[in-house]
């Protein structure tokens, strides 16, 4: 893996490829979707182009952001089109040592296995980079 756009959700440090990314923005306006999956937190309007927002609390089964926390959104190219991850907060572009990859361990929650690609043992915390197309492939999750 190269470089990771690093975000925090539920202080868990997450990461996507960085060539994946298109941009990063604050907290917008979102329209939420009648009768969706749980964890499309509705659409937003970057610009005239209306994207697909996923609440990535939602996604990995944590719990819900507190109400008036602020969000982000990571805005990014999936294989399906624009997507926005909406997280707690924004982070770094960082290339972390080979070395300091490992697996996802089995005790990780069954929602984080699905996504991550695998685990880096930073000195102060657990990276976890993300396949940007298994968090947007819900598959039959409801």
């Amino acid at each position: 893996m190269s470089q990771l756009c690093t975000f925090e959700v539920d202080g868990v440090l997450f990461g996507i490829a960085a060539t994946d990314v298109q941009e990063l923005a604050r907290s917008q306006p979102i329209t939420r979707v009648p009768l969706a999956h749980r964890a499309i937190a509705g659409l937003i309007n970057l610009r005239g182009q209306i994207v697909t927002a996923i609440d990535l609390r939602a996604r990995l089964d944590m719990p819900r952001r507190a109400d008036g926390a602020r969000a982000f959104h990571v805005v990014a190219r999936a294989a399906d089109g624009i997507v926005s991850l909406v997280v707690d907060a924004i982070g770094d572009v960082i290339e972390p040592p080979v070395e300091l990859r490992d697996t996802v361990p089995a005790t990780a929650p069954a929602a984080l296995r699905e996504v991550a690609l695998a685990v880096y043992m930073l000195p102060d915390r657990l990276l976890f980079p993300l396949s940007l197309d298994r968090v947007v492939s819900l598959g039959d999750r409801s």
